[in-house]
């Protein structure tokens, strides 16, 4: 099996991209794009945290409804929820109801806020030089590097929560911060930053 797929509209995409149609559209316009935006980035972190033990299809397919739920991750806002948002949420079905994860959103989002310059800032002070070579294939795909490491040891002694070196490295692949299409996928993902 290739890791590169050739579409019915004639453009090559990571396998994982050509998967699904939400995973096509993903991958295409998302995926991989910088993004800068505090809020935005908080989504991204947090929607990476709940992806844990799930496939990210299905907490992409439920996007809309966390965005909903968490009031689009302002992080202000969401710092402010108390245990009436937490029932709230674990009421929510259509979130993935997790109390451990809900209260590590809220966590996260008061971390966030004691932040002196920002999380974009500091998720990004993480970020690997620009022209390392994109992987070939599927197998060259790191789970996690040593700035993921990194990053995961800086959030969490600042207090963030379900934000492991994978995850962490799974949130800069999102973000952009790595480009991880394969070589050949017709996504050049560093064309656009998207502040969110």
């Amino acid at each position: 099996m290739t890791d590169l797929v050739t579409g019915a509209d004639g453009l090559s995409r990571c396998r994982w991209g050509a998967s699904s149609p939400d995973y096509a559209e993903y991958h295409d316009e998302e995926w991989g794009r910088p993004l800068r935006g505090d809020d935005a980035l908080f989504e991204r972190l947090t929607l990476e945290a709940f992806q844990s033990g799930l496939s990210w299809l299905t907490i992409l397919r439920k996007r809309p409804a966390f965005r909903a739920a968490f009031d689009r991750f302002h992080i202000e806002t969401v710092a402010g929820y108390g245990e009436p948002e937490v029932a709230r949420l674990l009421a929510d079905a259509g979130i993935v109801r997790n109390r451990a994860k809900i209260e590590a959103a809220i966590a996260n989002a008061r971390a966030a806020l004691d932040l002196p310059d920002g999380l974009a800032s500091l998720l990004w002070s993480f970020a690997p030089e620009p022209g390392r070579a994109r992987p070939a294939t599927l197998a060259e795909v790191p789970a996690t590097t040593p700035e993921s490491i990194a990053m995961a040891r800086a959030l969490k002694k600042r207090g963030f929560r379900f934000v492991g070196p994978t995850t962490a490295y799974a949130l800069m692949q999102a973000t952009g911060m790595v480009d991880d299409h394969l070589a050949g996928c017709h996504v050049s993902s560093r064309s656009a930053v998207v502040m969110g």
